[in-house]
């Protein structure tokens, strides 16, 4: 079920940590996944499954990214909504490390499960919350989704071609950045409370990741006070960088600073750029972007992708394909780094899914457990915590668990 030689959840560096995944959507799961996958004994808090709605959930359980978000994690079902589900889950909270969470902000405190209520219980809880604008302010009450985080932040504005609108990026970026900033937020966090002793709050959203991920668009802004537009597939501010059409596909140049400008034009035998006032400096190649794209142009569409591929690399220019994600994850580089975890699923068969893109020397993270069925764990979590084998008979008559 998992790569050879991975650790068990034990020897992996976050073993120690108990947490407690209230998450839904993306950006929570994306924050968790990264603690699961590195040892941390994750409880995924769900909330029970509805009379005839139990076929649908389970469907959804077996999606690509249901599968991919909630491995290495077990299963609770319970209702927070009853003051019972409230009860057990102030239990759990009790020998709990970390919770983290990401309804609206309201939400938490509606449900009186917020961080002033649970650090009562427990000081040393870290308590981790992912919004879409942050816990206050004007729009902190909003519905934050990673689309229109997109375009709130300014990156719709700097993405896609000149002169044809906005474009979302292929990806959730803002879920997904949110959720690895909240994750370095819950270690930073574990590691203060082996000074102080006692737990914080730990806070981020959608827009302040985003906007933090754009970081040197966002910096022209702050600090020379230009406003970046979309530039399509060529670099805001380093030239030559694009996407140039080759005999039999498209390939991705890059040749930043002079000393590799100097490699290209004599890979490409055209030295007499180097002497051409529009093309002699970076400034300059800006300047006369399309001129110099369109030049090169005519020489790249002469060979094919594997031709110039191998020549530019072999002159230490920046050179690759335009792939598609099958033929990413089919690379030889990819896969000599293992990116995809091969795991058996009882109702999928073989698949795999996305790897730690992070390696350490002593331990190496992988698919421990697959992505548990709804309430998988109830019973374990419960004798955990305390509960007798009665209790937790009363607690699911109740519909509580």
């Amino acid at each position: 079920m998992s790569p050879a030689n991975t650790d068990n959840a034990a020897a992996l560096p976050l073993a120690p940590f108990r947490v407690l995944d209230l998450t839904r959507v993306r950006a929570g799961p994306t924050a968790v996944r990264q603690l699961a996958d590195w040892g941390a004994d994750v409880v995924r808090v769900e909330q029970p499954v509805p009379s005839g709605q139990q076929a649908e959930a389970a469907q959804q359980h077996l999606t690509p990214d249901f599968q991919n978000l909630q491995r290495n994690k077990r299963s609770l079902t319970l209702d927070l909504k009853v003051p019972a589900g409230r009860a057990v889950l102030l239990r759990l909270v009790q020998h709990a490390d970390v919770l983290v969470e990401n309804y609206r902000p309201d939400v938490k405190h509606r449900l009186a499960i917020d961080f002033a209520t649970l650090h009562a219980v427990n000081p040393r809880l870290v308590y981790a919350s992912i919004s879409g604008f942050g816990q206050d302010g004007p729009y902190a009450q909003r519905p934050g989704f990673d689309q229109i985080v997109q375009g709130m932040s300014g990156l719709m504005s700097i993405t896609g071609a000149p002169g044809q609108g906005p474009m979302r990026t292929g990806i959730a970026v803002a879920d997904s950045c949110a959720g690895l900033y909240a994750a370095f937020g819950i270690v930073m966090a574990l590691l203060e409370r082996e000074r102080s002793g006692v737990g914080q709050w730990v806070q981020t959203s959608l827009l302040e990741g985003l906007l933090a991920l754009m970081d040197f668009q966002s910096a022209r802004w702050l600090v020379a006070g230009e406003v970046p537009e979309q530039a399509g597939n060529d670099h805001p501010t380093t030239i030559p960088t694009g996407v140039f059409d080759t005999t039999d596909g498209q390939i991705n140049i890059c040749a930043v600073g002079p000393v590799m400008w100097e490699r290209f034009c004599r890979a490409l035998r055209r030295p007499e750029w180097l002497a051409d006032e529009r093309f002699r400096t970076n400034r300059a190649r800006s300047r006369h972007r399309a001129e110099l794209n369109a030049a090169i142009a005519e020489c790249v569409k002469t060979r094919g992708n594997a031709y110039w591929i191998e020549t530019f690399n072999a002159q230490g220019v920046a050179c690759g394909p335009i792939n598609r994600i099958d033929q990413a994850f089919a690379d030889p580089q990819v896969q000599h780094l293992q990116l995809a975890w091969p795991a058996e699923h009882p109702t999928l068969g073989s698949i795999a899914l996305v790897g730690q893109p992070l390696r350490s020397d002593r331990h190496r993270a992988g698919v421990r457990t697959l992505a548990p069925e709804a309430g998988a764990d109830t019973d374990a979590v419960l004798a955990e915590a305390g509960y007798t084998a009665a209790e937790i008979s009363a607690l699911k008559e109740d519909h509580v668990v």
